[in-house]
Parts: C-alpha cells; structure tokens; sequence
C-alpha cells in the first residue's frame, strides 16, 4: 500500500475532476472529453491528486514516440500556493522519463505569470508563441518545453 497522493486517473474520478476543471479554466472541458481521454485516446494519460477521498488536481499529457505534450495541468483555487501542482507535474514528468520520454512541451496562457514560473522551474523553456490560440479570449500562448 502506498500513500501516495497522486495516481492514475479513471473514469470513476471524472466527477470530482470536472469541479477542478470548472474551477480553473475559463472553457473548462467537458465530461465526454474525459471519457474520451481515458478510454479512446491510447495516447492519453491523466494523474491526479488526492487527499483524503478528494480530488484536488490533475494532469494530463499525451504521450507519443519519445514525446509528451501536456494537455491540462489544474488544483482547485483553495488548495493553490501549496506545491501540489509541482507535485503533479513532477509526477508526470517522472512517468514520462520512465515510459523512455525525452521531451515534454505545454502550452500556458501569456498572462498566467505563475505557471510560467513554475513550468521554469521544471527546466522549460519558452519556444514559441501561439497567436489566439484561447477560444475564450483569443489569448496567446506560449509554448514551452524541456528536453531531457
């Protein structure tokens, strides 16, 4: 037994994953698309963050010939400020070296300050930029990555 806050994503979770999802994205995905992630996509793979029963977080990533691109990386709002979405992306990152990954690459808003240092302080880079690549705002996004 392991205790481990951070494990695999089923489908069980999606629930508790969509109050993540509308508490930190503006266009928050819907149920279906989860469904899809974990039981079509055999590219996909999702973590998340559990404390006592609660899902707090989660990350997702696709993961395809030595190549991992982030999909969603989210906590809720009352548990930011706290590593946990380190933590989640430390975890992910170390599943990916293991799955024999050598590059991980995300898209973050431009305004989204935090993220960027965090996603810093993983060793990424900024490499590009998105033009209005958020439907809700026609925000940019940057694109970051790191190679291992």
């Amino acid at each position: 037994m392991t205790d481990d806050p951070i494990r695999l994503m089923n489908l069980t979770d999606i629930d508790q994953v969509m109050k993540v999802e509308r508490d930190a994205f503006t266009s928050p995905w819907t149920e279906e698309v989860f469904i899809n992630e974990l039981s079509v996509n055999h590219y996909a793979y999702y973590l998340v963050y559990e404390l006592q029963g609660k899902i707090i977080g989660y990350c997702g990533f696709w993961f395809i010939a030595g190549d991992a691109q982030v999909t969603n990386i989210a906590v809720l709002s009352s548990y930011r400020g706290q590593k946990r979405g380190q933590e989640l992306l430390e975890a992910a990152i170390a599943m990916i070296k293991g799955m024999g990954g050598k590059r991980v690459s995300l898209e973050v808003r431009e305004s989204n300050l935090t993220a960027q240092q965090l996603y810093r302080k993983m060793g990424m880079q900024k490499g590009g930029i998105r033009k209005n690549y958020y439907q809700d705002n026609a925000e940019d996004a940057w694109v970051m990555w790191v190679d291992f």
